[in-house]
């Protein structure tokens, strides 16, 4: 179920669909990030991804699957991505480390034709903005059959190595593209990424698990450190864009 985190506060208050209009009217930038966002957080591409990046942990410094893991988690925790943290303290060519962590089987997504209709349907351009790499991300927007839905794909290598949730990426991604951050729409599963993107001016919507839906995501990503970074929130991204559009035709 969707739920506006901005909810009518006396009878004279916009309606759901003035709201929805009200935040999303003039928006002409759709920006998505990937992971856990376009495709549901039960989905087992995350799970593979990981435990590929605590093998690449393992064969690169000859560590068992705990000592693998733990560097994994002190990286992604100091320097935003585990990539991140082994660009600043161990190499500096990603090349290996992202053609390895994405080679993954995605045979278990199923096209979602209800996400590629209302991505379809948005008014402006459309984004995908990810941590991971350009092939990942058009490889699986192909299997959600959203191949062509987006103007681009913006990396970490496009990012200049700098992850989510640093400023700096965010600044990167609207320099290259020259959006105006106040007319941009942000779509993410972690909380601490939107709170950038809403100091910016952009609205935000939170993507998160169904009630009773399995969530493979680590707890790190599933906290919500400030409410007052997030627009809305969405269990079915399809769903509520489906209300965004029919606001922005009610309007």
């Amino acid at each position: 179920m969707n739920k506006p985190l901005l909810q009518p506060l006396s009878p004279s208050a916009p309606d759901p669909a003035a709201l929805l209009h009200a935040k999303f009217g003039a928006i002409n930038a759709w920006v998505f990030d990937l992971d856990n966002t376009l495709y549901p957080s039960d989905s087992d591409l995350w799970p593979k991804i990981d435990e590929r990046i605590t093998l690449f942990l393992m064969n690169r410094f000859g560590l068992d699957g705990l000592s693998a893991r733990a560097l994994q988690k002190y990286y992604y925790q100091r320097h935003g991505t585990t990539l991140r943290g082994l660009i600043d303290e161990d190499f500096a060519d990603p090349t290996e480390f992202l053609a390895f962590v994405h080679d993954i089987d995605r045979s278990s997504l199923a096209a979602n034709p209800a996400l590629a209709r209302e991505i379809a349907a948005l008014p402006g351009r459309k984004f995908i903005f990810t941590n991971g790499s350009r092939d990942h991300a058009l490889r699986t927007a192909a299997r959600l059959g959203l191949e062509g839905a987006f103007e681009d794909v913006f990396d970490i290598v496009a990012g200049h190595m700098v992850p989510k949730p640093a400023a700096a990426a965010y600044r990167a991604f609207f320099d290259r593209y020259g959006l105006d951050s106040r007319r941009a729409a942000m779509f993410e599963d972690i909380a601490k990424n939107l709170a950038v993107p809403r100091a910016l001016g952009m609205t935000t919507t939170l993507v998160v698990a169904r009630a009773g839906q399995a969530d493979f995501r680590e707890a790190h990503d599933r906290a919500i450190e400030d409410a007052r970074a997030i627009d809305f929130t969405a269990s079915d991204l399809a769903g509520f864009l489906a209300e965004v559009n029919a606001g922005l035709r009610a309007g």
